[in-house]
């Protein structure tokens, strides 16, 4: 295992400058290292919380023409504060155009039109399998989450998936309780022997660094650690025997652009 570092963000040309920055949270690291994932221009199906936060950091810093949808009709939206749910009136406000639910997902996610869909999860297994139904058995679960929205038809037509999620044993899983929204399911070219037309998860973005699936075998891979964080660390923080690259690079920190501008975003003051 070779570890690598990264002198050029995701995501754009170069990426926001500024120098690196100093006090940022691991939170901070993963909502801006989400963002770098986002290229200028792509049209982007968003969830509400970390991944659209991700988002609309991308689209004030290198991604100006991003075009961000929302499950509940919006295009275009340009929201100045992060939405507090799909039918915030913010998305509905800075819109471009609003249309009907029907639309958003016959005309523009199952006909192909979106590039990316951002995702986040309360667990995540192996294979990238999404779940945000239940924990624990879904006839008697231990907890019943908010459920399932728009998720799984992104994550079967969107034609790249980012997964953003926080890392911990508790929601890095060997296997999900409930797949909500289907990633790799058992591996291999599953998928494609399901039917499903987009690609699947490609990238799922963590506070400890960046996982990809094995071109092969489809398993969840460890292909980048956050600064400061060691691969230690991240085995620790899922729940089951994590796989290395030989390569492994490390994520550049967030620079002073990219921190001031995401709490800005947020509202809170750079410390």
């Amino acid at each position: 295992m070779t570890a690598v570092r990264d002198d050029v963000p995701h995501g754009g040309s170069g990426g926001p400058g500024g120098g690196p920055a100093e006090g940022w949270t691991t939170d901070e690291m993963m909502t801006i290292a989400a963002a770098r994932e986002l290229t200028d221009g792509v049209v982007c199906f968003v969830g509400i919380g970390l991944p659209s936060l991700a988002a609309n950091l991308a689209r004030r810093l290198h991604a100006p023409s991003c075009v961000l949808i929302y499950e509940s009709g919006t295009i275009g939206a340009r929201p100045t504060v992060p939405p507090l749910s799909i039918g915030d009136g913010e998305l509905a406000e800075t819109a471009l155009t609003v249309v009907p639910l029907h639309e958003i997902f016959n005309y523009w996610l199952q006909a192909g039109r979106i590039d990316v869909g951002f995702l986040g999860a309360a667990q995540v297994d192996r294979f990238g399998n999404l779940n945000s139904t239940v924990i624990g058995p879904y006839e008697h679960p231990k907890v019943r989450l908010p459920g399932a929205g728009g998720a799984p038809e992104i994550a079967a037509s969107a034609r790249r998936v980012i997964v953003v999620v926080r890392q911990s044993r508790r929601n890095f899983v060997e296997r999900v309780d409930f797949v909500t929204s289907v990633g790799h399911l058992d591996g291999g070219d599953a998928r494609r022997r399901l039917g499903l037309p987009g690609a699947g998860p490609e990238v799922v973005i963590t506070d400890l660094g960046v996982l990809s699936p094995d071109p092969e075998s489809k398993e969840l891979v460890l292909t980048r650690l956050h600064a400061g964080v060691e691969v230690d660390q991240v085995r620790e923080a899922t729940g089951w025997d994590l796989r290395v690259a030989e390569r492994l690079r490390t994520s550049p920190p967030p620079t002073v652009t990219e921190l001031t501008a995401l709490r800005a975003l947020t509202g809170r003051a750079a410390g």
